[in-house]
Formats: structure tokens, C-alpha cells, sequence
């Protein structure tokens, strides 16, 4: 026991010493990612924001159970617990006097699948899954394509990527 603690003492006080033998300088260049420049230790402005999108077009989804985008600005839209700005227009009662797409009516379901005579609590807050879209360059490459062009491609090629039972074959 006595010899315990001056141990633990020791390790703790080597540990420190290692941490403190930094192997690298602290003004390092930063990484060039969404803030390029500068380095590690100064501080940079922000970027500034680009504006949302504000088109009122729908949007093509790139796979099943996506949540669509919004396609205007929700800027000083109220989404709190006392209230939702969204469904003024987007509730099973306005949409069709604002010619506005309805919401699901998944989000008129409790966890259960039982129905609801409002929208569900677990669904209120509408930015949790919807957002805003933003006319901006891509951070970093993107070479997603949905299964439909994947289907089309080998299709064309003549292909198969999958069997009758539905399964994959795993090939590509």
C-alpha cells in the first residue's frame, strides 16, 4: 500500500512530462477542409452563410424512407414547443387551402401505429429531419447514385445484381 501511491505518483508525473514534449509545432498549418488556412492556434472568421434555397420545387429522393428537403427558406419560422409555422400550411387541414404538400400521415401516428387527431410529438419538430437546402459547392466529392441508375447501368450491361429470391449476389 505505501509503496502504491508514490508508484501512481510517479506514473501520473512521467505522463505529464510526455504530454508536455509536444512533437509538433502549435502554429502547423491547418487542414484545408470547410475552413482552408490559416493555421492550428489563429482564429479565423466564419464563412459567411449562404442563403437557402428558395425554388418551391420538389426535390427527386435518392432512397426510400428519405425525409424531403425544404424547398424555401424557413427563416424566422417559429418551431418551439408552443408552436410550428411549418403546419399553417403543410397540416392535414391547410394544405389543401394553400395548395401546400400535406405532411405524411406517418407523422399522424403514434410509436404504436395508431392514429392520431394532431401530428405526433415525436414528429413535431420538423427540422429534425427536414432542412433547408443552401445553393453551395459540395465540401467534399460525391459519388452516390441511387439503385435506379445502378439497375439502369447494369442492365445496359447486361448484368445481373441480383437473384430471384431478391438477395444480392454481392457482385458489382
Amino acid at each position: 500500500m505505501n509503496k502504491t501511491i508514490p508508484t501512481l505518483l510517479l506514473m501520473f508525473l512521467s505522463f505529464a512530462a510526455l504530454a508536455a514534449d509536444v512533437s509538433y509545432p502549435l502554429d502547423a498549418p491547418a487542414p484545408d477542409g470547410r475552413r482552408p488556412g490559416g493555421s492550428i492556434t489563429e482564429d479565423r472568421p466564419a464563412p459567411p452563410l449562404a442563403s437557402d434555397e428558395n425554388k418551391d420545387v420538389r426535390r427527386e429522393r435518392n432512397y426510400p424512407e428519405q425525409p424531403p428537403t425544404i424547398p424555401h427558406t424557413i427563416a424566422g419560422y417559429r418551431i418551439d414547443s408552443n408552436s410550428n409555422k411549418c403546419l399553417s400550411c403543410h397540416s392535414r387541414s391547410n394544405s389543401a387551402r394553400v395548395q401546400a404538400p400535406m405532411i405524411s400521415i406517418t407523422h399522424y401516428m403514434d410509436r404504436d401505429g395508431q392514429p392520431l387527431a394532431s401530428v405526433a410529438p415525436r414528429r413535431y419538430f420538423c427540422v429534425q429531419c427536414h432542412v433547408p437546402q443552401k445553393d453551395v459547392k459540395p465540401l467534399v466529392g460525391n459519388t452516390f447514385e441511387d439503385i435506379d441508375k445502378i439497375l439502369q447501368r447494369d442492365a445496359a450491361r447486361g448484368t445481373a445484381t441480383g437473384k430471384a429470391d431478391g438477395t444480392s449476389t454481392g457482385n458489382p
